[in-house]
């Protein structure tokens, strides 16, 4: 019973990762496409490991600092474009985009 039980629960962990993965590129591709794609107005394209390696070196909690509240002086708007994106769903589209600009 409890080899099903961690089993069952190791599928599970597996799965969610997986929708949570899914979530980041959703929201990425609803609000942060239209400039990390291609580097409109200064934005670093997503893919472009040396425009990030700048931003990814002051940490994870200033990149989701940064899309939370914008960045001043740049194009970056509060939550980028997605007034109605939460706080996770913005956490989820930057660990995507870093996840795929290492």
């Amino acid at each position: 019973m409890k080899k099903s039980l961690v089993a069952a629960l190791g599928v599970f962990a597996m799965f969610s990762g997986t929708a949570m993965a899914a979530d980041g590129q959703a929201v990425y591709n609803k609000a942060c496409l239209a400039c990390h794609a291609s580097g409109a107005a200064g934005a670093p394209k997503m893919g472009d490991s040396a425009a990030w390696e700048p931003r990814i070196a002051k940490g994870m909690d200033a990149l989701y600092e940064s899309a939370n509240t914008g960045v001043p002086g740049t194009a970056m708007m509060p939550k980028g474009n997605c007034p109605d994106c939460s706080e996770e769903d913005l956490q989820a589209a930057v660990d995507f985009m870093v996840g795929n600009s290492k």
